[in-house]
């Protein structure tokens, strides 16, 4: 009897912890990002999208992380889906890495004590500038929330 009722709770926590979350929050430089949040815990990965690809392109990813004890948070980087800013009419210009810091600094004030990106393609670009200008270059405002050593991932197929 006992397997039973415990079959139905693994079900509705693993559902607990994929569920997904809309939200926005603001860059440093007056953009706003939309991104998807998914799971629970301490430990936390915003995955960063490619050029032609969007936040929902990481829906595979972003499940499994979740069901792993991870916190996802998927951006939409500015142009792409709600997410605005400064600079967004001019992809080869438009200051991504602001959104990724903006997505790190959400993660570490609403509880992440770890905080991994993950991108694809041009995401990686922008994670990779995002973690140069904290490590590089502190002390920087818009890095407070942000680890003097963030891991970083680069792929063009996850």
């Amino acid at each position: 009897m006992s397997v039973l009722r415990a079959v139905p709770l693994a079900f509705i926590l693993t559902m607990l912890a994929t569920a997904q979350q809309t939200i926005s929050f603001p860059t440093e430089d007056g953009g706003q990002v939309c991104g998807d949040l998914y799971g629970q815990g301490d430990r936390a990965v915003v995955l960063a999208h490619g050029g032609r690809f969007n936040k929902e392109s990481w829906h595979e990813q972003e499940q499994a992380l979740a069901t792993k004890g991870f916190r996802i948070l998927a951006i939409d980087f500015r142009g792409f889906g709600c997410s605005t800013g400064p600079g967004q009419a001019d992809f080869f210009s438009a200051p991504f890495p602001n959104d990724v810091l903006a997505a790190v600094g959400y993660l570490k004030s609403h509880g992440a004590k770890t905080v991994s990106v993950v991108g694809g393609s041009f995401g990686c670009a922008a994670a990779g500038d995002a973690s140069i200008r904290c490590v590089v270059y502190p002390p920087r405002t818009d890095c407070k929330n942000v680890p003097q050593s963030p891991q970083r991932t680069c792929t063009d197929s996850i």
